[in-house]
């Protein structure tokens, strides 16, 4: 499925329907280049899910953690674009972090991806002209629950 994203209005809809979706247990891979809004389209998923204030960008930090009553599920927002090969995440121990959350990844190809996992919502974001467009690919777990 291709959604063309023309603004940022259009972003921040897109996210509030993935958060409308998501459960424990999902990972929302965003990939894409550099500016290509994979963070921009983050922030809009937890804003959706009742985070008030500022979603720091876990570029340094690589791992950010939301947890209930702040947020309606407990959520991971994985950044992992400084990670030079895949066993840095679980040195960093991110099945742990995961564990009863959902995850959004950032640069996911750089752990390996997670493509296998049914639960696995993988979006691909490009710039087109002003805006974005997404290219949504769903595992199993999404099935009937699009956003």
């Amino acid at each position: 499925m291709i959604l063309e994203l023309p603004d940022l209005a259009a972003v921040a809809d897109f996210g509030a329907r993935i958060a409308a979706r998501l459960r424990a247990g999902d990972v929302v891979a965003l990939s894409g280049g550099l500016g290509a809004g994979k963070t921009t389209l983050a922030r809009a998923v937890i804003a959706a899910l009742g985070h008030e204030g500022e979603v720091p960008s876990p570029t340094f930090t690589i791992i950010e953690t939301y947890a209930p009553p702040e947020v309606r599920l407990p959520l991971v927002h994985a950044d992992f674009y400084r990670l030079e090969r895949p066993a840095e995440a679980d040195e960093l121990g991110l099945d742990d972090y995961r564990e009863g959350a959902a995850l959004i990844a950032e640069w996911p190809e750089r752990v390996g991806g997670f493509r296998s996992e049914p639960g696995c919502l993988a979006i691909a974001l490009e710039i087109a002209g002003n805006g974005r467009k997404a290219i949504v690919e769903a595992g199993e777990g999404w099935l009937g629950r699009l956003p």
